[in-house]
């Protein structure tokens, strides 16, 4: 029996008539409950905190599953092949605590949430998560005080924090979409029109629908697959052509766990059994399916610190590639406000 959860975001992907007659009048509520709220930001009704560096804001329209987490490492990076002291400043979704972390090497997924120490451990930028996306950006500045510029990962609504760009991750499967709506009836957290009053949007996961132009700038962003390597073993390849005789299973806490799958099938390999987890969700040893080989995320390889009798557990590394060059554009841009 499909979960509550289930059942809407398959309504989202494939709209009911039935649901949409009933949830179409909460999303318009929501709708201008979020219009409100926003411009109450904007227009100086509610307070919005400005910090000291520049803020570039990458975030999205949807309910997560954009591919985002790539993207946001990617112009990281491209950032620092630039020169840039760059650091990161995220809500930390998923963690245990409440108080504002600043990301260390000993820092675990229940410290900082999957994502953020993903992000962390794959630029080495110093990071930083709260609730608070303005004090999370002041323990950060406050610890690292070099600091040129600051990503906010995912805080487009988060209309607290004053941003000097903004940055649009949208999925290339929605860019011909007639039907999006905004939540509950869609998954969408803003209208399509706010696409418009961004700096920039990225389309990612695909090649978008030709009608699709709701920016000036707009970008393209696919993931690359690189060698699967053994779980906090990097130097260690897993060797393909010795799968053969070997059952193999895959295990992914993501949005789209499909996507991961199908990236193993595409490299060549079996898949004897698949296993989608909710996103973020908390995974531990006796979470592994009795596999002779277990592939899992990046993003979940995070929730194993130490791999301790883990052996048979490898991770497939992903990265993001941006085109035209994101970093540039954003730099550019700054230079010229």
């Amino acid at each position: 029996m499909p979960k509550l959860h289930q059942i809407i975001e398959r309504h989202w992907q494939s709209p009911n008539p039935f649901l949409s007659l009933l949830l179409k009048p909460l999303s318009k509520l929501f709708a201008k409950i979020a219009a409100k709220r926003r411009d109450d930001f904007v227009s100086g009704r509610l307070k919005s905190e400005k910090l000291p560096v520049p803020v570039v804001v990458i975030g999205n329209i949807h309910a997560g599953g954009t591919g985002k987490t790539p993207i946001v490492a990617a112009l990281v990076s491209g950032l620092q092949e630039k020169g840039v002291k760059v650091g990161i400043i995220s809500r930390g979704y998923g963690r245990k605590g409440k108080a504002v972390h600043v990301l260390n090497t000993a820092s675990s997924a229940a410290d900082a949430g999957d994502e953020p120490l993903l992000l962390f451990r794959q630029t080495g930028a110093p990071t930083a998560v709260g609730s608070s996306r303005s004090e999370a950006g002041r323990a950060l500045l406050a610890a690292h005080p070099e600091l040129e510029l600051i990503v906010a990962d995912d805080g487009l609504q988060h209309y607290a924090l004053q941003r000097d760009m903004e940055i649009a991750v949208f999925p290339a499967a929605d860019t011909g979409r007639t039907d999006l709506d905004l939540l509950p009836n869609g998954s969408l957290r803003e209208p399509l029109s706010r696409l418009a009053s961004v700096d920039a949007v990225v389309v990612s996961g695909g090649k978008a629908d030709a009608a699709f132009r709701p920016s000036e700038n707009m970008f393209a962003s696919h993931i690359e697959t690189g060698r699967i390597y053994r779980l906090n073993r990097l130097s260690e390849k897993l060797d393909l052509e010795g799968l053969e005789n070997q059952t193999v299973a895959a295990v992914a806490g993501i949005a789209k766990p499909e996507r991961f799958f199908d990236s193993l099938r595409n490299m060549g390999i079996t898949l004897n059994q698949t296993v989608a987890l909710p996103d973020h969700a908390d995974i531990a040893a006796a979470d592994l399916p009795n596999a002779d080989v277990v592939i899992i995320t990046e993003k979940d390889a995070v929730k194993f610190s130490d791999g301790l009798n883990l052996n048979h557990v490898w991770v497939l590394p992903v990265c993001a590639i941006i085109k035209p060059n994101l970093a540039v554009f954003v730099l550019e841009q700054l230079e010229n406000s």
